[in-house]
């Protein structure tokens, strides 16, 4: 540690208020993030340390035609030459660069392992090679030739460009994406060839909306391919405010395996969507049987992605199971866009698709007359050598003399031909079979081809006009090497406009089979597979001191409704019941009823289905079915029972009943209309009937004209209607009177 101490009237100790301090340092470090590491430049769509990296493979040499060379090799010139950081973010930064899954176009052509669309890690840069690709080239192309400034590196050692000067559209083709301090960007990638046509259009119309541009760039172009489904006026409104998301879904198709059998093949998976993440998560709904129609998931995939998902049974729809996935998974994501980029001064802002390629093409423009005032200050410099060339061919005797007798040729040459002091060093810096091959018409050929060119550049540098028409021809040249009939040029995304993953019902996703519940006087339910009729029932077997109780045929997709005697309603599913083996299971551990509670009522849910509610204290009201199912193991409270009465009767109403029949525990027997029992979703109900003592023992909806149906004595299972009811028709709410001859002594009709 330093012996040196500050004393208070050191020059090196600035008092100033803390806030203050830490908000200018901020300040700085804020826009040092903001301006020269997280947004790209919207001229050639790079971060600094992208394009730092591209210049040091330009300057290794390392085109596309040449060898590889070790990325150790490229990240170390990048860190000790241009870029201060740390040597694995830079090799990140390069890994990048050369994924073809993460560029649509990529600008390094890596050798060896740089990762994987399973989200794996590259190899160490010491094992991975790497040289540039064509696009970077053109990204490049016009670097020697006056295009874009120079400025020093950290150290002052070197120089490095300011920007690239290149016409290939790199921002939108490859897109970026990073976070700086109080602001990120988000830009995906798009097709070269759609970018090249829209900017042609722009270069024409030049007060061009949005709206017009999308007849060129349809949306993005993902380098995984995939479907974008947004809808053509969503994709438009992103692109002109510059913010927005896009819904990209997988691509796949049916593969059918005969018999019926079929299974679903995704071959493309949505932009940045690691496939073994997918995979598992797909895997994981199936384990906690979050998806009941889908059976099985395999990675099948090669260099080519090919994930098959495999049906619980061939009874499953393939819409549903793929809108389920689509809902339960990352095969549909929203891929976001936010157009907050530097623009040509440096400053960051959120813009919309026109004004992205407007300030681009007004960089190449710039870069154009560059290139041509450049390329004019070369012709200038030939045309001057080619004047001292022709004058050295005219007298080449007395030049080959003058060098030979004078001690100071270049002087005696200035003043006996006229020449300045650039073209008599350069006759001077001839060799000798250099002089010898000179021809004069050659020479003057070179000349007027010169002055012609040179005409051409100035007549391109004082012209707007023949500026857009060489902008047009260069772009035209580019849209050749990228356009759709190529294999890196064609659209990988396609457009197919889809709605919304639906919710998908749960019955929707349990395969449909006929089963037979069961439950017994304890309350102890399973559920037998298929329809079992009463011989089949009369062979199951129940716990010492218990018996049947309820039994009816059901489908593994329904909803089965249990009432209690206090009114509560709960809901189970068909396909959760357990099976016949055994005794089943007690209900009391599904959902959780009441101590002291009975159950009252057990039955299918009919979704447009009506069931009747009827107390012991003569009071009930029909209730729509599907109104009353309950999410919860507390089920939910449907009838609100007095003290001291239960909920006596839960019965379906059967399809055309029109009247009501009411007996009492006085065996007090009273029918009446429908219509004047009220339709509720929880309450106490009406009075069905008027009682001196008791209460209500039963309780039935049926259609008169067809007659009121009780069970006959014994085992004989037969029942008798009665058709002839006139006597028992009376208003709700009056005591009836005594049923029938022969009706059943426990006052119950039959089910």
């Amino acid at each position: 540690m330093s012996t040196d101490t500050l004393e208070p009237e050191d020059p090196r100790i600035v008092d100033a208020p803390f806030d203050e301090a830490i908000s200018e340092r901020y300040l700085v470090y804020a826009l040092s993030t903001i301006t020269a590491r997280s947004l790209p430049d919207v001229r050639d769509g790079l971060k600094p340390v992208h394009r730092r990296l591209l210049w040091a493979m330009r300057l290794l040499k390392l085109d596309p035609a040449q060898g590889y060379k070790k990325c150790a090799r490229v990240v170390g010139d990048v860190i000790g030459k241009y870029h201060p950081h740390g040597d694995q973010s830079v090799y990140d930064a390069m890994v990048r660069l050369a994924q073809t899954f993460s560029l649509r176009y990529p600008l390094v052509d890596g050798q060896g392992n740089f990762g994987n669309v399973d989200g794996d890690n590259a190899a160490a840069m010491r094992y991975t090679e790497a040289r540039l690709t064509q696009a970077a080239i053109d990204l490049m192309d016009g670097l020697n030739e006056g295009t874009v400034d120079f400025r020093p590196t950290y150290n002052g050692e070197d120089e490095e460009p300011e920007i690239f000067p290149g016409l290939f559209p790199n921002l939108l083709a490859n897109g970026a994406s990073g976070i700086a301090v109080g602001m990120a960007t988000s830009v995906p990638p798009h097709n070269v060839a759609e970018i090249i046509e829209a900017a042609t259009f722009l270069i024409d119309n030049p007060k061009a909306e949005e709206g017009e541009l999308m007849q060129f760039v349809q949306g993005p172009d993902f380098p995984t391919g995939g479907i974008l489904v947004d809808p053509r006026d969503a994709i438009a409104e992103a692109y002109r405010t510059g913010k927005g998301s896009f819904r990209v879904r997988a691509r796949w198709h049916q593969e059918d395996l005969g018999r019926g059998t079929w299974e679903a093949v995704i071959t493309e998976i949505p932009f940045q969507v690691p496939k073994s993440k997918l995979i598992e998560a797909i895997a994981n709904l199936i384990a906690d049987k979050k998806l009941p129609i889908l059976a099985d998931v395999r990675d099948e995939s090669d260099e080519e992605i090919r994930i098959v998902l495999e049906p619980r049974s061939r009874t499953v729809e393939p819409d549903v199971l793929m809108d389920s996935l689509f809902r339960l998974t990352d095969l549909e994501t929203r891929v976001s866009l936010n157009l907050n980029v530097l623009d040509a001064n440096r400053t960051p802002r959120v813009m919309s698709l026109k004004d992205v390629l407007r300030e681009w093409l007004d960089h190449q423009f710039i870069v154009l007359v560059r290139r041509s005032e450049y390329r004019l200050g070369k012709i200038d410099d030939r045309v001057e050598l080619l004047d001292g060339y022709i004058i050295a061919y005219l007298n080449l005797d007395r030049i080959i003399e003058i060098i030979r007798t004078e001690d100071e040729p270049k002087a005696v040459m200035m003043e006996e031909f006229k020449l300045n002091d650039r073209q008599a060093e350069a006759i001077l810096n001839m060799r000798l079979r250099n002089l010898r091959k000179l021809e004069e018409m050659e020479l003057r050929q070179e000349r007027e081809d010169l002055l012609k060119e040179r005409d051409e550049l100035d007549k391109l540098i004082k012209s707007k006009d023949r500026q857009k028409t060489r902008m047009k021809k260069d772009l035209g040249a580019l849209g050749k090497r990228y356009g759709p009939d190529t294999d890196l040029g064609r659209r990988r995304t396609s457009l197919e406009e889809a709605a919304p993953a639906r919710e998908i019902p749960l019955e929707a996703m349990i395969e449909r089979e006929p089963i037979t519940i069961v439950m017994s006087e304890r309350g102890w339910i399973r559920a037998m597979k298929g329809h079992v009729d009463g011989e089949g029932l009369a062979k199951l077997k129940y716990k010492e001191g218990d018996g049947p109780r309820f039994a009816f045929p059901a489908q593994t997709t329904d909803k089965i409704l249990l009432a209690a005697d206090n009114g509560r309603v709960y809901t189970l599913s068909g396909d959760k019941l357990p099976g016949a083996r055994g005794f089943g299971e007690p209900v009391r551990s599904m959902v959780d009823i009441e101590d002291g509670a009975e159950i009252a009522g057990l039955l299918p849910v009919v979704p447009d289905g009506r069931i009747l509610f009827a107390s012991s204290a003569g009071k009930g009201f029909i209730a729509q079915a599907g109104e009353i199912v309950a999410e919860t193991r507390k089920g939910r409270q449907v009838v609100n029972v007095k003290a001291g009465a239960k909920l006596r009767v839960v019965r379906p109403m059967p399809e055309g009943a029109d009247h009501v029949a009411v007996i009492g525990e006085n065996r007090k027997l009273l029918i009446f209309a429908l219509e004047t029992l009220p339709e509720m979703a929880r309450g106490q109900g009406i009075t069905l009937q008027k009682y001196k003592d008791g209460g209500l023992s039963d309780a039935c909806a049926f259609k008169l004209e067809e007659g009121l149906s009780w069970a006959m004595g014994g085992d004989t299972g037969r029942t008798r209607t009665e058709t002839e009811l006139d006597d028992w028709l009376g208003n709700r709410g009056t005591a009836g009177r005594m049923p029938p001859r022969g009706f059943p002594q426990d006052n119950r009709f039959s089910d």
